[in-house]
């Protein structure tokens, strides 16, 4: 049980570090960390160095001690005080081994002044190298949450649900424009426009029949052609002659001439 719970908040809380990280920040802290230890391997190397100077100047001042003990012991032995020689024999040994042993420290310290300064070189281009590695994460970083946001921008845009909105909208369009025909037809063959079409048979009829009167009188037809009473024509049209109102239009200019 207690394995499975502490399985449980590993995967809780590493999901929740993984979804809070931020490679960009990441990577621009270990740069500026990098940046701050600079000073202090510098200041590291230079510690190394100065005990090599310090060294080195104490080497030259031995050698000068030395030099200056060497002068007085053959200045005593000329003179004949044996005893003060021995007495500066003594210091100038323990003034050699003062030498030596600075000589030998001095050589341990320019061989870690030698490996602090290659250190140092090493760690500024490593520091460099990685600099520009963090540089082009970062890019990355940059151009993968651009990908992510127009991701997500194509993902909000449904193209299915506006493929569907287009389609709803021709076939309610369609609809429409066969509704509308429909009820013109219905309109069509309703009884008013019958009644209207049999106006205008009747208007159609009248017509054909002034034009026959028209041409009986003006002598345009044939006897043969001309109906006989009873024999289908109406009896009002058989002998029917043109009133005033309806005096053919050849008759109206000879009157008028």
């Amino acid at each position: 049980m207690w394995n499975r719970l502490k399985r449980l908040f590993r995967s809780i809380f590493g999901g929740l570090i993984d979804s809070a990280e931020d490679p960009e920040l990441i990577l621009q802290q270990i740069i500026r960390d990098m940046n701050d230890e600079v000073p202090k391997m510098r200041n590291n190397v230079a510690q190394v160095m100065a005990t090599e100077k310090r060294l080195e100047r104490e080497i030259q001042a031995n050698q000068a001690k030395l030099t200056d003990i060497d002068n007085k012991i053959k200045a005593a032995i000329r003179t004949g005080h044996d005893d003060i020689a021995t007495t500066l024999i003594g210091e100038m040994q323990l003034a050699q081994r003062a030498l030596d042993t600075s000589k030998q420290n001095y050589e341990q310290a320019k061989a870690a002044s030698i490996k602090a300064r290659e250190f140092l070189d090493n760690y500024m281009a490593q520091v460099r190298r990685r600099q520009a590695e963090a540089m082009q994460l970062i890019a990355a970083s940059k151009q993968a949450q651009m990908q992510e946001r127009m991701a997500q921008t194509m993902a909000s845009f449904q193209l299915g649900d506006t493929s569907q909105t287009f389609d709803d909208m021709r076939e309610k369009i369609a609809n429409r424009s066969a509704n509308a025909e429909a009820r013109a037809e219905l309109a069509s063959t309703s009884l008013d426009a019958r009644m209207q079409g049999i106006d205008k048979e009747l208007a159609n009829i009248e017509a054909q029949d002034m034009l026959l009167a028209y041409k009986q009188q003006m002598g345009l037809l044939p006897d043969a052609a001309k109906p006989a009473l009873g024999e289908g024509a109406p009896a009002g049209n058989s002998e029917r002659t043109l009133g005033a109102a309806e005096t053919a239009p050849q008759d109206r200019n000879k009157a008028l001439e």
